[in-house]
């Protein structure tokens, strides 16, 4: 991965690409290469719910405010995500206690979803302290910090609350911290690209890449189901279709090498597919998923900017 030189808490992280050895760097994108897909076969039907536009733009204000490394954002997302699913079926699966009441069927889950709603949004916050804590080269947010930071917000919290979250979404979480996030899958893949192909400026393409990431996060619905319907041919896929779709949207190493590829088409055009048909070599997805991608994105950008360049 690229090497992180952190200089001072007040300074941007800096970074230094074509510094770690080949087979260090075979181990890493094998490694990521697993775990991506060690996620993809263990997906849950309700992957994704939790990476709305809204809640991602939140992590990633609250990441940007307290000056976290964005790596801590997009780690926090995939334990949010990870943590909620397993957390509401627990909840949801538990026999209905005893003078609950039987001729309301739904109350007993309504007043589930109204005490969960209570604590979501300590539980997001938790999220993004646990994250910050596996980020050794970044600021880790401490009691002090999340309760000052939760009471400007409106959340009135001491530390032992602010503990007993964290705690909670660790035994969540079985206290499995390592995830796949796709800012790690860009950086990777940009160390490798970097290698591979020196003659690609990837030092200058980073800093692209993570607005790029950024974009795609918060219009996740909209390019994905554009890509959805760009992969089917179909402008009104059926459910199955939709279903069998959701490990294309959960596909960190596909958005990764997307990123990339939208980065190169913005800022070097004439070596696009020159990256595209490497990216492809390094990761085994096609050149056509690739470039479909990259379509849909850059269609999305020019749809969400041309209101702008018009006046």
């Amino acid at each position: 991965m690229a090497k992180r030189l952190f200089s001072s808490p007040s300074d941007s992280v800096h970074f230094k690409f074509r510094e770690i050895s080949v087979d260090l760097l075979t181990d890493f994108l094998a490694n990521l290469n697993k775990s991506n897909k060690d996620n993809l076969n263990s997906l849950s039907k309700c992957s994704g719910n939790f990476k709305d536009k809204r809640l991602m733009e939140y992590i990633f204000l609250i990441t940007k405010e307290l000056r976290l490394d964005p790596l801590a954002g997009y780690h926090a997302v995939e334990l949010l995500q990870r943590f909620m699913v397993k957390h509401l079926t627990d909840l949801l699966t538990t026999p209905t206690p005893q003078g609950a009441a039987a001729d309301q069927p739904g109350s007993y889950e309504d007043a589930v979803f109204d005490k969960l709603k209570d604590k979501f949004p300590l539980i997001v916050f938790s999220c993004l302290q646990l994250a910050s804590k596996l980020s050794l080269h970044s600021h880790i947010i401490n009691n002090n910090t999340a309760v000052r930071f939760l009471h400007s917000v409106g959340l009135s919290v001491s530390k032992q609350t602010v503990l007993e979250s964290e705690l909670m979404v660790l035994k969540g979480l079985e206290f499995r911290l390592n995830t796949p996030n796709p800012l790690t899958h860009v950086e990777i893949l940009l160390e490798v690209l970097g290698h591979n192909e020196p003659s690609i400026p990837v030092e200058r393409l980073y800093q692209l890449c993570h607005h790029v990431l950024q974009f795609v996060s918060l219009q996740r619905t909209a390019i994905y189901e554009s890509l959805l319907v760009t992969t089917t041919q179909c402008m009104d896929p059926p459910g199955e279709q939709r279903e069998q779709f959701v490990t294309v949207t959960e596909d960190c190493m596909l958005l990764g090498v997307g990123v990339i590829a939208v980065a190169v088409f913005i800022l070097y055009v004439r070596k696009w597919e020159q990256v595209v048909e490497e990216l492809s070599h390094i990761t085994g997805i096609s050149k056509r998923s690739i470039s479909d991608f990259v379509h849909v994105t850059l269609m999305h950008i020019v749809r969400t900017s041309s209101p702008l360049t018009s006046t």
